[in-house]
């Protein structure tokens, strides 16, 4: 752990802000748990990953570069959500390629913006949590965590030390949900398909709680189990690891399917 606390800017997500703003709050505290001193800057934006994906490059660009800028004076990123976390960190330097002070800018940002819970464990050293969830987990590994950023042990070895929770491993933990941001929307078929196969291994489990961490396959697979009338509680790993989940229902709760 550093000597000193770190400024840590915490990049909220978009869907977060809008959708689940409780995954914030709870990042927050796991962060000033972890014994950094937290801010959250007030004039972020999407990270771009949307127009990215889309093949719009120009606007992308230009929300890369404002990001950059609204993040560099911070020690650390940390971001809830292993897409936009791989975004900043690995593809703001390959969009911006052709710039080279701005490619520079955007590799030392992305050098220190880390996934929230990778941050917990990797950097600041957290080797456990004080709090307690009674139930069985499974856990999602989600595409742009695991493999742009490395995520995969650090969720399970804080999941662990929750008093009460009991881990149930899935199937194809690591097989895309179907969500992949804009890709559920341009081959819906093929995404459907996948977040069924998903759900069938979920149920497999005999999990009664779903876990992950990047908000947009929880809502995919929420939406999922609702309409084919599956009881099972949907959460963002860290509203689970801050013990926050008697303030807010599961990722779905009360909705039609």
């Amino acid at each position: 752990m550093p000597e000193t606390k770190p400024r840590v800017a915490l990049f909220v997500t978009c869907l977060v802000d809008l959708y689940r703003p409780t995954v914030g709050f709870a990042a927050i505290k796991l962060l000033k748990q972890a014994g950094c001193t937290v801010e959250v800057p007030p004039n972020q934006t999407c990270c771009g990953q949307p127009a990215y994906n889309s093949g719009d490059k120009a606007d992308a660009a230009d929300i890369a570069r404002s990001v950059i800028a609204l993040l560099e004076p911070y020690d650390y990123v940390a971001v809830p959500s292993g897409s936009c976390g791989g975004m900043i960190h690995d593809q703001y330097a390959v969009l911006l390629a052709s710039d080279p002070e701005w490619k520079a800018r955007a590799e030392r940002v992305g050098a220190k913006t880390f996934e929230l819970v990778s941050f917990l464990v990797d950097v600041m050293g957290m080797a456990g949590v004080e709090a307690s969830y009674q139930g069985t987990v499974t856990y999602h590994d989600s595409c742009s965590g695991l493999r742009e950023l490395g995520v995969k042990a650090q969720p399970r070895a804080l999941l662990a030390t929750v008093a009460g929770l009991t881990l149930a491993e899935m199937e194809d933990a690591e097989v895309c949900c179907g969500f992949g941001g804009t890709f559920c929307v341009k081959y819906p078929d093929i995404s459907v398909r996948m977040v069924s196969d998903k759900v069938e291994n979920i149920r497999r489990s005999g999990a009664d709680t779903l876990l992950a961490g990047d908000l947009g396959c929880l809502l995919n697979m929420s939406g999922r189990l609702s309409r084919l009338g599956h009881e099972v509680r949907v959460r963002h790993v860290a509203e689970v690891l801050a013990g926050v989940t008697d303030q807010v229902p599961p990722i779905g709760a009360g909705k039609g399917g």
